[in-house]
């Protein structure tokens, strides 16, 4: 892969404005080539596209596409970029949320709707992101929510962090439900309801008594894609709490916990 290939295409804007083009019009634009790649992807997976796809979709040679773009490795960054821009957070004019709980929790909405209308951006990497201005958009939008509440620099950074990790790992899973479904054309309700007699026959009670328990209570009482959308909800509101109960008494004037509670793992 061309790195610097890759971050002139994705910042293409910005390199563009430095080096501006000359000679003729090109056919398409990358943005063309862009836009069909992922609706290609939004109806087989992006493992499915291939530039030849592509190519026959806009009515040209597939070499003709290599003119925009060096390979599909660096395709699939402008995809996953692009569509990460469609959560829009930073939109000129848009009026942001009143308070930082309410602009975290947009972010959230936001970014599971992206993936939920994309389910191929599930199979990205949260280790090693794509450096584009969409990925750049949602950290520069969850920093400015956290960053004057009474946290520490680190502590900023760290909170955005565990909020963009929790929300991300959780919108796979809603991407790759979402998939499967497609995939198989069972919902998962379907899939489970196949496998009642799991609970009839070999599940133990004894061996899982606070399951058993809970299921007594009525814990598991709901509809899966509702229990789900419940369960993400409380994960990122008692997230979102313990960042609060961190900076209230700081605020107030009194001296607070600390946020370091240990030596951080290894990074060797």
């Amino acid at each position: 892969m061309d790195v610097e290939r890759s971050l002139d295409l994705l910042w293409r804007d910005r390199a563009e404005a430095l080096q501006p083009s000359r000679g003729r019009k090109p056919r398409l634009t990358l943005d063309q080539v862009i836009s069909t790649a992922v609706t290609l992807a939004d109806a087989e997976g992006e493992a499915t596209v291939s530039m030849s796809q592509i190519a026959k979709e806009l009515g040209v040679g597939t070499m003709t596409l290599y003119t925009y773009v060096p390979g599909k490795t660096e395709l699939l960054d402008l995809m996953v970029d692009s569509v990460l821009a469609e959560r829009d957070l930073l939109g000129p004019g848009e009026p942001q949320p009143d308070g930082w709980r309410e602009q975290v929790r947009l972010y959230a909405e936001r970014t599971l709707t992206v993936f939920r209308k994309h389910p191929w951006l599930r199979s990205t990497s949260m280790a090693r992101p794509v450096l584009g201005p969409g990925l750049m958009a949602g950290q520069e939008y969850l920093i400015a929510a956290v960053s004057d509440i009474g946290l520490a620099p680190r502590e900023a950074v760290a909170a955005a962090s565990s909020i963009e990790i929790y929300v991300q790992a959780n919108a796979a899973l809603t991407a790759e439900t979402a998939q499967v479904e497609q995939r198989t054309g069972q919902t998962t309700d379907a899939w489970w309801g196949q496998r009642s007699v799991f609970w009839e026959r070999y599940f133990d009670v004894g061996r899982h008594p606070a399951m058993t328990r809970i299921w007594e209570s009525g814990g598991y009482e709901t509809e899966t894609c509702e229990a789900d959308d419940e369960s993400f909800t409380f994960g990122l509101e008692r997230l979102l709490d313990g960042i609060g109960a961190l900076v209230a008494p700081r605020n107030a004037g009194v001296p607070g916990p600390d946020s370091s509670t240990g030596r951080p793992p290894s990074c060797t």
